[in-house]
């Protein structure tokens, strides 16, 4: 049976909060005088409220016991009723006559037949595409709620997701089983067995991503595509399977080993191995790619290093060469003392020099390397890698995204002559452009062009210079997607995954509306503009009053530093007496303890999606996260702890644990901790927002004003928000512009209850394309800005001129915003937003093309253009308002904390991660992130604990001053010594989430 935790089957949380009390369980006026006209007693109006109540909120009618009684207790004190008085319909049938009412009021009907004809249409579905239970148990709860049915029970839709999936599974593997063919088949079983003296088989190679790009592997690597591809055409036998069933049943293939593999059924076993061989064939043309793009890099950077020892060695030739021309000059100088003599004396000076020959030899050594050519050296560098480049491109089948394939003809040009040994060969066909035909090499840079080309031999080419220009080019346009190697994933052609515009016009208004944009092209660009003048109105207004700012004739801009306020000494002394009088805890203990409390080990199990077999799941799972959170691996982690084996570790962390299910179980634990009292300190939204409002709840501040630093559902960080924390989500992941880009990967996949709006970056994450990606998904983008200095201030009107802030521009009539661009292709940035927004595009691989300049990619140029008013107006406001300085560089120094934490926890191989997988290095990074979140909470508990008992003997504490106390607390945490696992087995008493002792009402998030 699937966990109900695991799905949105609508049920009651162990932790009933406030917040949820007041939003779904207090009845409105109304609805108890509805009520009261159909109950004759206060038992059954109290019954008949609970009841509405309850349904309003779950869309089916909970048995009494799954009623929790702080639902109960605040349904009572609402109706003002005696705290004997207990729910009581009274008779049987009027029960089922007060359900008749409820759902007749709600406009919900109750049908089980046609409840589960709905149920089993949508699942079947669904079925398709998804592959866990969960997924279609929840998918078949939309359709019944927008067809306004009661839900039916979780075992019958449990049941029914089983067996469907289990029959839709099995038409697809016969599929797959029989295209494949006797050969095929054969083939396939192949894998299994063990070959070579190593005692390996190559199921294990095809789980196993590529080493290192040295040349050594790049050619065992080629070798290994080529074995693979000759076994078979994956494409074919997979037609017509979704590729998300694709890649669910080759996680699961992987999630094995050879020994469990062959215990399955022949037809399920070779259409997993299918699939893991077609996701293998995939990142193997990758991996092959990623090498050919990192090598061009490394030998360009080669060749500019050389480039700047050339320039170093050529200063002394250069000044020796100067000295020498001044003497020459001295001497034909007609006014100078030897007029009648100088030009023997000059040819003296040069043959002093060495000689005419030497004197032009040194000349056109500093000429061929004076400015920033080092392209006319690239080719020395090349060379050795040359067979394995065209190799290399010989297996690989390469297409342009566009029209313009000018570079695939000019490698096509190069390997046609790639037998040849002479020097020059002729130059590369001429192509068709916009502006009409062109020469096959004005792709190139003009430094490129002069590398490749001379004067004395028109019409021919440098062939070792041309090749490495081709590579360059090659690479440059794989990176940015506008050429694309089929058969591939990460370089393939993500064009052909955006949407159609005809099934994106159905979708636009409501996307439009759910990211707040207009839902036109001119609504789109007057939202834009106004933002653009608007920013730049306010900021030379205030220009003035600014004592921060200040801005000089060349348009440079300056701000003064300012030291912040600091903690007060009420809240250090409250810092300190909280840290001496935190219990000692363990971190097994607090992973286990946090298990038994929250459940999150329930989102963990089996590839296949069904739930564990394992013993003690609880105890396995939180050793799995204990272990791989502090990043010791299985076998280490076996020699400390008692009844588990290094094998039942690995096979925990291998098949029971992916990312999708850690980003649940963070989700779970972020959940958890927003409703803990003490986080209304850390962001309360009790009190006057700063415009004056009155925020009714905390929780509804945090949709409002929520600020995040790290993307998507990571570890709970802390931000100061007008002086206060909130909680967040963290996300470890590299710096600069692609911690921006994962960061709304990860806000766009979000499923806990927080949702930030407002996203901070270190001073990297500044790419323009980053910032339209921000502002299509209604995430405002302001990273910490460290070089503004030399960053562009676009304007929105050549025409307007500003008295104060005028030269921040730049020259007038210049990098001015080209909104007919923006308007000319608005369709196409929406029909990638809503792509991305269904699922059809990651945002990562759209930021990947798009991560530099590309010449050809139209939505490039219009995400640039964007970009560019988006980081205009971010600037603006960053330069205007001392505050909003103030918040990003408290949230990003928050945050910074937040990692230093997490990789104290992470302490195992000196923080170094040793695997080479991406996937198991996020898989350990997210284990890390789990394991911080769970001390966090477990923190935040112990410190709530502690208040109480310091309000007990008198200490005064202000929401104030607890609001400035870091849950960051490491002191009481014991790391090392011997890992004592019989107290996993021991379930801790109920939490307490309240802290009814201190006032959060006096909390000001205008402070």
């Amino acid at each position: 049976m699937t966990s109900i935790e695991r799905t949105a089957y609508p049920q009651f949380k162990r932790l009933t909060s406030a917040r949820v009390l007041h939003v779904f369980f207090t009845p409105t006026a109304e609805e108890i005088a509805w009520a009261q006209e159909l109950a004759r007693s206060p038992e059954a109006l109290f019954a008949l409220v609970l009841a509405l109540k309850c349904f309003q909120k779950m869309a089916r009618f909970p048995s009494a016991e799954e009623v929790p009684e702080a639902v109960v207790d605040h349904v009572r004190r609402c109706l003002g009723l005696a705290e004997g008085i207990e729910p009581d319909h009274g008779a049987t049938s009027t029960a089922k006559w007060h359900r008749k009412k409820i759902r007749a009021r709600q406009g919900v009907t109750y049908d089980k037949d046609r409840a589960r004809a709905v149920a089993a249409g949508a699942m079947e579905k669904a079925a398709l595409a998804k592959n866990n239970p969960p997924d279609l148990i929840n998918v078949a709860l939309e359709r019944l709620v927008e067809a306004s049915l009661e839900l039916p029970g979780f075992t019958t839709l449990d049941e029914m997701a089983t067996r469907i999936r289990a029959r839709v599974n099995a038409e697809m593997f016969t599929r797959i089983y029989e295209r494949m063919g006797a050969d095929g088949r054969q083939r396939m079983q192949s894998l299994l067995t063990t070959t070579g003296p190593d005692g390996k088989t190559l199921f294990n190679r095809l789980k196993k991503p590529a080493q290192r790009a040295s040349w050594a592997r790049f050619r065992k690597q080629a070798d290994y595509l080529e074995e693979i591809d000759a076994l078979g055409d994956t494409g074919a036998w997979l037609e017509d399977i979704a590729p998300t069933k694709i890649a669910d049943f080759a996680g699961e293939a992987d999630a094995q080993d050879a020994d469990t593999l062959s215990r399955y059924g022949p037809v399920k076993q070779l259409a997993l191995l299918a699939c893991l061989l077609h996701t293998a064939r995939m990142r193997a043309r990758d991996d092959l790619a990623e090498m050919l793009c990192k090598r061009v890099a490394a030998n360009l950077k080669k060749a500019k290093a050389q480039l700047e020892e050339i320039q170093q060695r050529q200063r002394t030739v250069s000044e020796r060469l100067i000295g020498t021309y001044r003497t020459v000059l001295e001497h034909l100088d007609p006014d100078g003392a030897n007029a009648g003599q100088g030009a023997e004396r000059a040819v003296d000076a040069v043959r002093q020099a060495g000689g005419f020959a030497a004197q032009l030899a040194d000349i056109e050594e500093v000429a061929a390397f004076h400015g920033d050519n080092y392209e006319v050296l690239a080719h020395r560098f090349f060379k050795k890698d040359r067979a394995v480049m065209f190799d290399l491109v010989a297996k690989l089948e390469l297409k342009a995204t566009s029209r313009d394939d000018s570079v695939l003809v000019a490698l096509e040009h190069a390997r046609a002559h790639e037998a040849k040994r002479r020097d020059f060969i002729p130059l590369p066909p001429p192509v068709d452009a916009a502006g009409g035909v062109e020469s096959g090499i004005m792709f190139a840079s003009g430094n490129w062009r002069r590398a490749v080309t001379d004067r004395r031999r028109p019409g021919m080419v440098a062939r070792r210079h041309f090749e490495a220009m081709v590579f360059t080019y090659l690479a440059e346009e794989l990176r940015t997607g506008d050429i694309a190697v089929i058969g591939s994933n990460e370089y393939a052609d993500w064009s052909a995954n955006l949407l159609p515009w005809e099934e994106c016009e159905p979708l636009l208004e409501g996307f439009c509306a759910q990211v707040g944009l207009p839902p036109t092209a001119a609504g789109f660009i007057a939202h834009l503009r106004g933002a653009h003048l608007d920013a730049a109105a306010h900021l030379d207004a205030g220009y003035a009053d600014n004592a921060d700012l200040t801005i000089t004739e060349d348009g440079t801009p300056a701000l003064k530093r300012r030291r912040g306020p600091g903690a007060p000494k009420a809240a250090e002394d409250l810092a300190a007496a909280i840290a001496r009088r935190m219990p000692e805890r363990s971190l097994l203990s607090i992973v286990a303890r946090t298990a038994h409390w929250l459940g999150w080990h329930h989102h963990f199990g089996p590839a296949s999606g069904s739930d564990p077999k394992i013993k003690d799941p609880l105890g396995r799972y939180s050793l799995a996260v204990f272990t791989g959170g502090i990043n010791v691996g299985p076998y280490e982690a076996a020699k400390h702890l008692s009844g588990i084996s290094a094998r039942e570790l690995s096979m925990i962390r291998n098949r029971h644990i992916d990312l999708a299910k850690l980003n649940a179980a963070i989700a779970c634990v972020v959940n958890a901790f927003a409703e803990l009292d003490v986080v209304k300190a850390w962001g309360d939204g009790s009190t006057v927002a700063s415009d004056g409002t009155q925020v009714d709840t905390y929780i509804d501040n945090l949709l409002a004003e929520t600020s995040i630093r790290y993307g998507g559902v990571g570890g709970i960080a802390y931000h100061y928000i007008s002086d206060t924390y909130v909680a967040l989500f963290s996300r470890f992941i590299p710096c600069g512009v692609w911690e921006a880009v994962h960061l709304i990967e990860g806000l766009l996949a979000n499923t806990s209850e927080v949702q930030p709006t407002t996203v901070h970056a270190d001073t990297q994450g500044q790419s323009t394309p980053v910032f339209a990606l921000a502002t299509l998904f209604g995430f405002d983008l302001m990273p910490r800005i460290r070089n503004f200095k030399d960053l562009i201030f676009f304007r929105a009107s050549p025409h307007l001129i500003y008295p104060h802030i005028d030269e921040l521009f730049g020259e007038r009539g210049r990098n001015v915003i080209d909104w007919e661009l923006i308007e000319r292709h608005w369709r196409d940035l929406m029909q990638v937003a809503i792509s991305i927004s269904e699922g059809h595009l990651s945002s990562a691989t759209l930021m990947r093309r798009l991560r530099s300049n590309s010449r050809k990619n139209r939505i490039y140029k219009v995400f640039r253009e964007v970009g560019r008013s988006v980081r205009t107006v971010a600037l603006l406001r960053y330069l205007a308002d001392s505050g909003l300085r103030a918040r990003v560089t408290a949230a990003t120094n928050k945050v910074e904390t937040y990692n230093a934490f997490s990789q104290w926890l992470g302490f195992g191989n000196n923080g170094v991660i040793t695997h080479n997988d991406p996937d198991e290095q996020e898989k350990l990074i997210k284990l890390n992130t789990l394991l911080a979140n769970l001390v966090i909470f477990h923190n935040a508990l112990d410190l709530m604990e502690v208040v109480r008992t310091l309000i007990a003997e008198g200490w005064p504490i202000t929401a104030d001053e607890l609001g400035a106390i870091s849950p960051y607390l490491r002191a009481h945490i014991s790391r090392f010594g011997a890992y004592a696992t019989d107290e996993m087995g021991v379930e801790p008493e109920a939490f307490n989430p309240e802290l009814k002792e201190v006032d959060f009402t006096v909390l000001d998030l205008a402070a």
